[in-house]
């Protein structure tokens, strides 16, 4: 959940790298008494995401100025849409200006690109759900960029679930156990509330895994014949998540395989900011 704590802390740490002894360029060009009117503006279409966030690059700076939000988190807007206006301090609309800007549209160039993959899957029976591949602390604010776009998350963490891959597997079964005995045993070591999925990248690896109880089966880089016989192996037993080799491109035919949800890396680690800019409408010294 992203609350106003998790969003200031955020903030307040990117607004202390920005401007650490304050805004020397301001300080000196800007009269201490200037007032100032800014529109926040699209300079192209998307979904906007991160209203509270850049609001709150604002606040912190000065708690004089206000932001009023035009659009709300998940709605989609034109090119030259005005989405907030902003007005207070000059000094302190342009020393937030750069820190506001730079989460805003960051979280609005993933939630429009998360509702493109979101709107190719249309009919379908799958979700499309982001990873844990995040920029190293912003997961919060990326991972609500991807609900506004429509989208679902993942674990948040590897505090959440069980999630057994490749390199998990291998040292789990070096000591002689099989794979659906050494997966049981992990069953039984966690709670009945914990949540069990384990990747394989083969066929051959599905049922031993099924009947070890898992929750989820990851099916990674699988072709979209073998995902369609992973469907039909598992067959209701467990929910089926497909990885891996994930585009615009691809998604709607992972999708047509049955699948229940298609995790897509490419929605925060890949992706591209949007053109919003903040223009000065109206300045008066008081």
């Amino acid at each position: 959940m992203l609350t106003m704590n998790a969003i200031d802390t955020v903030v307040r740490a990117a607004l202390d790298e920005d401007a650490p002894w304050g805004d020397l360029t301001s300080q000196v060009l800007i009269p201490a008494d200037a007032v100032a009117t800014a529109q926040l503006v699209a300079r192209e279409a998307g979904v906007f995401s991160g209203g509270a966030v850049f609001a709150s690059a604002f606040r912190l700076t000065d708690a004089g100025i206000v932001v009023r939000m035009l659009v709300a988190d998940g709605m989609a807007f034109a090119a030259g849409d005005a989405l907030a206006e902003v007005s207070g301090s000059a000094r302190g609309i342009l020393q937030a200006e750069r820190i506001g800007l730079n989460f805003v549209q960051r979280m609005s160039g993933i939630a429009t690109l998360t509702a493109l993959y979101v709107a190719e899957i249309e009919g379908t029976r799958a979700r499309i759900v982001d990873t844990r591949k995040t920029t190293p602390g912003l997961r919060v604010l990326e991972r609500a960029a991807v609900r506004d776009g429509g989208g679902h998350n993942h674990r948040f963490s590897l505090s959440d679930a069980v999630m057994a891959k490749d390199n998990h597997l291998a040292v789990l079964t070096a000591g002689g156990l099989n794979l659906t005995e050494a997966l049981r045993q992990v069953r039984d070591r966690i709670s009945h509330t914990t949540h069990l999925e384990v990747e394989v990248d083969r066929i051959d690896q599905i049922e031993p895994v099924l009947a070890a109880g898992v929750d989820t089966i990851m099916l990674d880089n699988f072709s979209l014949d073998d995902l369609s016989e992973g469907v039909r192996l598992t067959n209701g037993r467990a929910l089926v998540e497909a990885s891996g080799g994930v585009s615009l491109a691809t998604v709607r035919g992972i999708a047509a395989t049955g699948v229940d949800v298609i995790s897509v890396g490419a929605i925060t680690h890949s992706v591209r900011s949007l053109d919003l800019g903040l223009d000065v409408v109206i300045l008066t010294e008081g």
